[in-house]
This record gives structure tokens, sequence and C-alpha cells, in this order.
């Protein structure tokens, strides 16, 4: 969020430095679909919850988009332009980076690979590739500038055996997955990475201190957690093939305790197994409780 003052506008990461750390922060995400939905069915009052969740997939949640009615090509200038700006003004000349193409080439990377596991050092790898010395540290620097301007949030990786945080390997979502589709486009191709940015920017919404769950070998998407309560997810685009429901729903194998555990798909049918709950994307995003 910003605080605008009397001589400048504040991220909210800058509060406690300037004003003692007396204040209160209310952040404001993007629309939830139930928002987006509330909105867009006043525009087009006869199209089916399928149809309306196929257009946040491209147009995603950023408010103004409802005065423009959702069409196509003025949303996409607005929202490319919102890039624009937080890119320009909040992260280049607030922390006066001089190499303006490497800090698009991280963002560019970043957003194509919205929760894929990151990796700074290998990134210093892939430009050292392409001739270009660039040391790790200052990607990460990078990348943290991002996430202070609230373009891109970090999720960190939990051991949940050794109930630990690792240190490395964390990943990143977008605040608005609208904007990828509007600037660097693709949201339909990766649908799998775009239902995920969908889920977790709803479990920020509803509160939840979220990291990515590791058991042994497999891999929880999101350890969710809210005033002692625990909520796991796993989230596909399709449970097409046994081998997918396998792997899916095996990822809680050496989950012991007794929390909600749900898997979160595309699919119609309902596959809840052994104690697992399976929703369809849409219903899950609804629903007024998890539990």
């Amino acid at each position: 969020i910003y605080i605008t003052g009397s001589n400048a506008k504040l991220l909210s990461g800058e509060l406690a430095t300037y004003i003692g750390g007396r204040y209160v922060e209310f952040v404001i995400y993007p629309f939830s679909f139930a928002e987006f939905l509330e909105l867009y069915h006043t525009i087009a009052p006869s199209d089916s919850i399928q149809q309306c969740f196929q257009k946040y997939l491209l147009a995603g949640g950023m408010p103004y988009l409802a005065n423009l009615r959702y069409e196509e090509e003025p949303s996409r200038q607005y929202l490319t332009d919102l890039f624009n700006s937080v890119q320009l003004k909040d992260i280049v000349k607030r922390n006066k980076i001089r190499d303006i193409d490497l800090l698009e080439r991280i963002i560019a990377y970043m957003t194509a690979n919205v929760g894929t596991v990151f990796s700074a050092s290998s990134l210093a790898k892939f430009f050292k590739n392409e001739q270009r010395t660039v040391a790790a540290e200052t990607i990460l620097n990078y990348v943290r500038y991002c996430c202070d301007a609230y373009l891109f949030y970090q999720v960190k990786r939990q051991d949940l055996q050794g109930k630990q945080i690792l240190a490395s390997n964390e990943k990143y979502y977008i605040a608005d997955h609208g904007i990828r589709e509007a600037v660097f486009g693709g949201n339909m191709k990766d649908i799998n990475l775009i239902l995920e940015n969908i889920v977790y920017m709803e479990l920020l919404r509803r509160g939840y201190v979220v990291t990515v769950g590791r058991a042994g070998e497999k891999e929880i998407d999101f350890v969710c957690e809210k005033r002692g309560e625990k909520l796991y997810v796993q989230v596909t685009y399709l449970l097409a093939s046994e081998d997918t429901v396998k792997r899916e729903f095996g990822a809680y194998d050496g989950i012991q305790d007794n929390f909600p555990k749900y898997v979160v798909s595309l699919d119609e049918f309902d596959m809840s197994r052994n104690g697992i709950k399976h929703r369809n994307i849409r219903d899950f995003l609804l629903m007024k409780e998890w539990n």
C-alpha cells in the first residue's frame, strides 16, 4: 500500500523508518474472483460462472478495469501503463537503478516463471552464458526492490518434517495475473502457473501466512497458517491421468495431522478420497470457509 504525505509517497515498508512504527497497515489486494464476479455480472449478466472465470484468467483483478467495462484493448493498455509506472517510479527511481535492461530481464524472467523455484545463482549463470556478468547478490537486490513495490510476493519453503524454514529456492507470485497477460502474455499457455498464482493471492486475502511445504521428496504447494489453524492446498490444472491423481493426492502421504487438505483443479467432478477434499477451483475460490 501507499501512504501519501505532503512531499512524498511512501511504500509501506518505509513507514517504520519515517514514523517510528506507530501505524496500522491495511493491505489492499486486487479483486478476488468473488469480487470480480460481482462486478463483471453487472456488465455481462448472462455470462455463466465458467465464462466469467475465463475472463478473470486473462483480465485479472485490478478494480479500474470495471470502469473500462473489461474491454480487451483499453484494459490491456491500462494494465501496461500501470506496470510501466510501477517499474519506473516505484522500482527504478526509488532505488536509483542504472541498469534498467537488467531489471527488465529479471522481471520478465520472474513473470514467466511465477510459482517455480527461483535461484539467483542459476539466473546469474544464465546471464553469464549470454556474455553478461551479474552477481547473484545484485539479482537478489533487484528482486527485493520488486517485492518492496508489491509487484511480486515471495513465498519461502518450509521443511514440514524438520519444522524449519529453508534458506533458499523461494518461489515468487505476481500481484495481479492480469498484468502478466497484458505485458507478457501466455496466461492460457501457462494456466497451471496462473491457477496457482490465483489461489496464492486468495490465501493472502483471507489472512493466511503461506509457505511452500516439503515433506521428504514431496512438495505441497501451499501450507497456510492462521491463528493456530492450518490448511494445505495442492493446485493443478486437470487430474487427467491416474499418475496425476497419485502425484497430487500423494503429496499428503507424509502429513499426519487432521487439518483440512485440498486438491484444487479445473475438473468438474468431485474426486475426493482418503479424507483429502477435491474442489473445482471456481468453487474453492467462492467458498466462505475452508474446513
